[in-house]
């Protein structure tokens, strides 16, 4: 605004200027852009009234609001929202596998409850360009106003933390097989952040093979969404999933739950799954099944 206004534009009559933040979900094949509320906050209720207008061409729900203020905190705070219910079912995972009891069923049990509840499920970290990124930005800015967001932060580490337990507790699976991670063939099944989505951006799966490759793995991947990919300034291309490929691996480790993968022919062959998303729900197994 000081910028647009230095040349003698004036907020609200001859310049328009509002905040209105992406709400999208990729991948998601019932809510787009058209049928999601679109929130709208404006410098002055004229600029309000011409966002609006503008956006009504093409979106089904506008939502104004009083301020690009609360229209930016809206947007953060929805993914504050998910990391820290996120990061809450990881560290109920972790508590899970030390007392034997299956994540899964718990959720799925809780989720039966008509009201107070909303399932999210634990996986081998958080991706994409939002949630691992913005509540740092509140984190950050709370900071001009003497505050701590210590539950954000919180929720932040222990999202982060969960590259490494996905690779220690491979590390202990392999060792119950009298394997040794370092030189063990792992193929990873699937890389990019999400389900059934092109984007690779802040991928947990990127982290945990850049761990493994510390470890001394030996690395291969498979993602019909993404051809190519550089971990550490090494580049790997996607293999195809067949029999032999699976036989040949230590560990079929699935960190992105694609749904044109064959669980069935995975399970079948290969000698060792480690489920980080609960993608083989409902494959029966030879006991080589292990969930986060």
């Amino acid at each position: 605004m000081p910028l647009l206004t230095e040349g003698g534009l004036k907020i609200g009559q001859t310049l328009y200027l509002a905040f209105s933040p992406e709400r999208v979900d990729p991948g998601n094949p019932a809510f787009k852009t058209h049928n999601t509320f679109k929130l709208v906050g404006g410098i002055t209720p004229s600029c309000l009234a011409v966002a609006t207008a503008f956006y009504e061409q093409s979106i089904v729900k506008i939502f104004p609001l009083s301020s690009p203020r609360v229209a930016e905190m809206t947007k953060v705070f929805e993914n504050v929202f998910r990391s820290v219910n996120i990061a809450l079912v990881n560290e109920l995972a972790i508590l899970c596998d030390r007392m034997n009891v299956n994540v899964y069923e718990v959720i799925d049990a809780a989720a039966t409850k008509n009201f107070g509840f909303m399932a999210f499920y634990p996986g081998p970290g958080v991706g994409g360009h939002c949630i691992p990124l913005d509540p740092y930005y509140l984190a950050w800015k709370s900071k001009e106003y003497d505050f701590h967001t210590r539950f954000i932060e919180l929720a932040g580490e222990i999202n982060e933390g969960m590259p490494s337990y996905v690779v220690a507790k491979l590390q202990r699976l392999l060792n119950r097989r009298r394997r040794c991670l370092n030189g063990a063939s792992i193929l990873v099944l699937g890389v990019t952040y999400k389900a059934d989505v092109t984007d690779p951006r802040e991928s947990p799966a990127t982290k945990v093979m850049e761990l493994l490759q510390q470890e001394g793995a030996v690395l291969s991947y498979a993602d019909p969404f993404a051809p190519l990919l550089e971990v550490n300034a090494q580049a790997y291309e996607t293999v195809e999933i067949t029999a032999a490929a699976l036989t040949q691996c230590d560990c079929a480790l699935i960190l992105t739950a694609h749904s044109a993968f064959d669980y069935e022919l995975i399970v079948r062959h290969a000698p060792l799954v480690f489920d980080t998303r609960n993608a083989t729900r409902g494959v029966n197994g030879k006991g080589n099944i292990v969930l986060l």
